[in-house]
């Protein structure tokens, strides 16, 4: 209180003397009259006396009882006025002082306010300025800059506002008084800056403050005046700047922006980290409880938004708890005289720990709430093409990332010495708000927090402190941060196709069931096995039970076993044989969980009776599709392979639905450390699990074979690797007959007739992938041998059935671009295995080709090659084996006989070079689309390489592509054909083709060749000296020893000579005509060859080869 200064004539009495006077004068008016009247003396000394002796009379409560009536009727006007014209410091105090006695009761507020401030309101600001002399003598006051006074002003505008903000506070905020406290913030005065944070703590109580903008106006000087005080060593003022920062974060309203500008924001930050990193807990204490107020979302959308500081915030939070020491509980020293105040240690750090927490929690409903406003999700001050971390993306992943390691730890740390029920309440909310602040991230967030046992801390601090309704608000927490796991880890394990209504009806489930599941872990044992009554259904009980069963499987799903595994296995029999007498029949869902809870937990007990057997197999029986409570485990495979009764019924959709969710991509290769580094440990475990699974279990080897055949091609193709990995392990004889046997009746039952096997074996390989050479290179052997040898009355019948599988045509597809894989990329040259799989799959497409054109078959799927690609796949290299070379040229051979016109293949044209230039055009290009000039001198410049490798079967095949391509070109071009034909080149390559025969003309190969030449009428390349030498050679010949080739050649040759194709003088035409009547037919005897070899591995027809 500020002290009261007295007059000279007054200093020499006694205080005793002062009251003793002040009583008796009571009963005096007249004496109180003059006093009263002694206010209306022109001297200001006598005014300082007479208030000074007012002060001392009412500071006693029972004189200020009795004088209420003469302050109302005489006194008050006159010491406002007095109040208002004084000049001097010593009746400025003196009034304060007695303002200062008065303003401690209600009734002299109320008079003096009502007084100088009556009928003022904030709609009448003029009229307020006519009758409320108080709060503009208080303003005067505050700009007099004499701290004594401004004190003394301060303290009294508290005492008005102390007794009833809402009533007071008005007068004073019209005033603009607000405005001159926060200029006062200036000054260095801890006491001054103390009363002004007083009344600045009242004035937040009244919206008006508010209203009025004041706080805009103010932030600026709180922020620098808390910086100014955190330097000092006043704990009490730190904490008072701290709490008005507190309050008007706190009450500010949304539309009103506190944080005009980015800066602002950015000292309130570092003003707030300065206060967390104080070395006083209570000082941090009221910090933290500031950042609590300042994330909020009308508080830092400024924009943009500052998400970095906020970070700095939250780090700093939880930094500072980290830093606290964990509670030490001694039983010993309770009661002691030093354990009250360890216990109000303890208190303090729990209460900044929650209020830490309640920060974080800010923070995530921040996150969360900024997700649907796109000012909040992007900086629009971020430099295109920039990288931007300010980012509510990267601040959403920080509150996860820092969750994980420093708030989930440090609330654990400290609740293994003491739970606190509104702790853990805030814990347990934030974490649920965590659910959605990455939606994406959810389900792994969910996993991790069930497999670190939270559903089993949710579960112990319902059945400790929420029982018998207490702590209700810990309670919601733990049932919806349940209920929100639950849903995440359901989901993480959804199927796309699973309906939206099991999720609904679980979620139901959940939030009717989740709040009352307040019992321990044996009350909910014995929860599970109690039965409903017969006539009278309990709902309740199902539904806590079901409830229960998702729990425990949810945690267990993630390695939290938290039940003892023998007690809940008896218990989910108990409650298998109650839904067996009620006739029961859970959801899907729920009974998913009790077949893993069996799985699990069946290594630890016996196995089923009869009873629980037959109840498992009445709800199995009305599930249409499995799937709905599958869980892809081992152990639940292996309950199902365990008991026969579940095999037989099961086992063929059970074993299905494993091998479809399994990986096998890697499970052929022979390195197993590299596929373990690779991460396929948890694949290679569960392929290991199968084999042991299947030993000594014949049911289900033949379960497995039956899928052979009845499963899609993906899962065959899985059985097929797991029993060729089984027969490599197991060498138990009895079971390779049993295979053995059952192998040779599937392939008997798939033979039974050419068009039955020829649709097994198209389908086995079109849902094949390119890589499964085992698998696919027999299958397209088969299936070429089959358009070659099968019966003309039956062949239409096959192309057809082929061309209908449109998997095995788009499959041809991709194994045909395998041919230019390794010339498009960096990896090696594929393997001998891949390249006789490329040789097959071109020999088919060739033959699919021709019989397509000859039966006019309708195609579903267009095989498109780059003409390009296929041309530059004919340049020789000596590692490529021959055949690879002639089954290309059997499909161009098969093209250019239909003028590369079909509905099958088509040929694609580039327009631009590998480095996007356009390619040059010549004039004959039209007429030879879709191929180009350039393409055909490509084509021709690599046939003759390929022939000068003197390979009889490449040489027949080339000369055949030759022939071919030549006709094609004559007919859209006859000079370009014979452009082709008359190059020097064909003259060099004839010569040297001599000279691999000795000179002698009498080869197949070479005879065609110059029919060919011949043909397209030129004389340049074959001279009439040339003819001559072959009619000369062919005449002195024992014609009837050559093979049917070479005859078929020579006859060629001389029917071209004979048309006229070639000048021939008369002697020479006489040869020709005497040697086509002297050569021997063709047919005179039957080929010595067989119909298919086997080339490399390759199913090869010679017909097809040599037609």
């Amino acid at each position: 209180m500020m002290p009261l200064l007295a007059s000279p004539q007054l200093t020499k009495l006694s205080v005793f003397s002062l009251f003793t006077i002040a009583f008796s004068v009571l009963s005096a008016c007249n004496m109180m009259e003059h006093l009263a009247a002694g206010l209306m003396y022109p001297n200001e000394s006598i005014k300082a006396a007479v208030c000074y002796l007012y002060g001392k009379l009412y500071s006693v409560p029972s004189a200020a009882e009795r004088l209420f009536v003469h302050f109302t009727e005489r006194l008050c006007g006159l010491f406002l006025t007095t109040l208002k014209n004084s000049q001097t410091k010593e009746l400025q105090v003196n009034c304060l002082g007695l303002l200062k006695q008065l303003l401690k009761y209600d009734k002299f507020v109320s008079v003096i306010m009502s007084n100088s401030g009556k009928g003022a309101d904030s709609a009448s600001p003029e009229l307020f300025e006519r009758e409320s002399p108080l709060p503009l003598m208080i303003k005067k006051l505050l700009l007099s800059r004499d701290e004594v006074l401004q004190v003394a002003s301060a303290q009294c505008m508290a005492a008005v506002l102390v007794h009833s903000p809402a009533t007071y506070a008005p007068a004073f905020i019209n005033a603009d008084i607000p405005e001159f406290l926060f200029e006062c913030l200036f000054c260095m005065s801890e006491i001054l800056t103390w009363s002004i944070y007083c009344c600045l703590l009242l004035l937040t109580e009244e919206q008006l403050f508010f209203s009025k903008c004041h706080t805009v106006y103010g932030i600026e000087p709180i922020l620098r005046s808390l910086k100014e005080i955190l330097h000092l060593n006043n704990v009490e003022l730190q904490k008072q700047g701290l709490l008005l920062f507190t309050e008007i974060l706190k009450w500010q309203p949304a539309e009103i922006k506190l944080f005009t500008n980015t800066s602002v924001f950015k000292d309130a930050v570092s003003v707030l980290l300065e206060a967390l990193n104080c070395p006083i807990l209570e000082v941090a204490a009221e910090a933290v409880k500031a950042v609590a107020a300042i994330l909020r979302k009308d508080h830092v959308t400024i924009p943009p938004v500052l998400y970095r500081e906020l970070q700095k915030l939250v780090e700093g939070v939880l930094k500072r708890c980290s830093d606290l020491p964990l509670p030490i509980l001694n039983r010993r020293l309770m009661g002691q005289p030093g354990s009250r105040h360890q216990n109000k240690t303890v208190s303090q750090q729990g209460q900044f720990l929650q209020s830490a927490l309640e920060s974080f929690r800010n923070a995530c409903r921040l996150a969360v709430e900024s997700q649907n406003d796109p000012v909040a999700q992007e900086n629009s001050f971020t430099a295109p093409n920039s990288e931007n971390e300010d980012t509510l993306k990267s601040f959403s992943e920080f509150l996860l990332r820092i969750s994980d390691s420093l708030c989930i730890p440090i609330v654990m740390k400290y609740s293994e010495r003491a739970v606190h029920p509104a702790l853990m309440e805030v814990l347990i909310s934030t974490l649920n708000i965590l659910f959605s602040v990455m939606p994406d991230s959810s389900k792994r967030f969910s996993m991790k927090l069930a497999s670190s046992s939270f559903i089993q801390l949710n579960l112990e601090l319902k059945a400790k402190f929420c029982t018998a309704q207490s702590n209700p608000g810990l309670n919601h927490a733990c049932s919806s941060f349940l209920h929100s796991i639950c849903l995440n880890l359901h989901s993480s394990s959804k199927k796309p196709e699973d309906s939206s209504q099991e999720v609904h009806d679980l979620s139901e489930l959940l939030q009717k069931s989740l709040p009352q599941l307040n019992f321990g872990i044996q009350e909910s044992l014995s929860l599970l096995s109690e039965t409903p009554e017969s006539f009278c259904l309990d709902e309740t009980l199902r539904s806590h039970q079901y409830s229960l069963l998702l729990l425990f499987y949810f945690a267990f799903s993630q390695g939290d076993k938290f039940v003892p595994e023998t007690e809940l296995f008896s218990a989910i029999r108990s409650f298998l044989l109650s839904i067996q007498d009620q006739g029961d029949c859970p959801p899907p869902y729920v009974f998913k969980a009790v077949l893993y809870l069996l799985a699990i937990c069946q290594d630890k007990t016996e196995a089923l009776d009869l009873a629980s057997l037959s109840a498992i197999r009445r709800i199995l029986d009305s599930i249409s599709d499995l799937s709905l409570v599958y869980v892809h485990h081992p152990l639940l495979l292996n309950f199902f392979l365990r008991y026969p009764e579940f095999m037989g019924r099961f086992g063929h959709r059970i074993l299905h639905l494993w091998l479809s969710c399994e990986d096998y991509s890697h499970t052929e290769s022979e390195d197993t450390d590299k596929r373990l580094s690779a991460g396929f440990s948890d694949s290679l475990n569960n392929f290991n699990s199968l084999l042991c699974m299947l030993k000594g279990n014949p049911s289900a080897l033949l379960v497995l074979l039956d899928l052979v055949c009845v499963g899609t091609g993906e899962v065959a193709h899985k059985v097929l690797i797991t029993l060729k990995a089984f027969l490599k392990t197991d060498e138990n004889a009895h079971v390779c007959d049993l295979l053995r046997s059952q192998f040779l009746q599937i392939l008997q039952n798939l033979l039974v007739e050419n068009n039955s096997s020829v649709l097994q074996v198209s389908n086995l390989s079109g849902k094949c992938s390119p890589t499964d050479h085992e698998i696919l290179h027999p299958s397209l052997n088969y299936l070429y041998w089959s358009l070659q040898q099968t019966t003309p009355a039956s062949q239409k019948t096959v192309v057809a059935m082929l061309f209908s599988n449109t998997p095995l045509l788009e499959l041809l597809e991709k194994i045909i671009h395998l041919t230019w894989l390794p010339a498009c990329s960096s990896e090696p040259a594929l393997p001998s295995t891949s390249e006789a799989l490329l040789c097959s799959a071109w020999l088919l497409l060739s033959s699919l080709l021709t019989q397509q054109h000859i039966y006019n078959t309708e195609v579903d799927h267009i095989i498109c090659l780059d003409v390009d690609q296929v041309f530059s796949a004919l340049a020789f290299k000596r590692k490529k084996p021959t055949l690879f070379f002639v089954s290309i040229l059997q499909f161009l051979r098969a093209f250019f006989r239909q003028n590369l016109c079909s509905s099958f293949v088509k040929f694609a044209v580039r327009s631009t070079d590998e480095h996007g230039n356009e390619l040059p055009q010549s004039e004959g290009d039209a007429s030879l689309c879709p191929v180009a000039m350039r393409h055909v001198v490509s084509l021709v410049i690599r046939l003759q390489n390929l022939l000068l490798q003197k390979d009889l079967l490449l040489s027949q095949t080339v000369i055949g592509c030759l022939e071919v391509l030549l006709e094609y070109l004559y007919s859209r071009n006859p000079i370009t054909a014979s452009h082709i034909v008359s190059q020097p080149w064909n003259k060099f390559l004839l010569i040297s083709l001599l000279d691999s025969v000795d000179n002698s003309f009498l080869h197949p190969e070479i005879l065609r060749l110059v029919a060919l030449f011949i043909r397209y009428q030129n004389t340049r390349i074959i001279s009439p000296i040339e003819i001559g030498r072959i009619l000369e050679e062919a005449a002195s010949t024992k014609l009837l020893e050559l093979s049917d080739v070479t005859i078929s050649a020579l006859r060629s040759f001389l029917v071209q000579l004979q048309r006229g194709k070639c000048q021939v003088d008369s002697t020479q035409a006489a040869s020709v005509q005497t040697l086509l009547e002297s050569l021997p037919s063709t047919s005179r005897s039957q080929p010595t060859f067989p119909g298919m070899i086997c080339l490399g591995g390759v199913a090869v027809s010679l017909s097809h080869i040599r037609d």
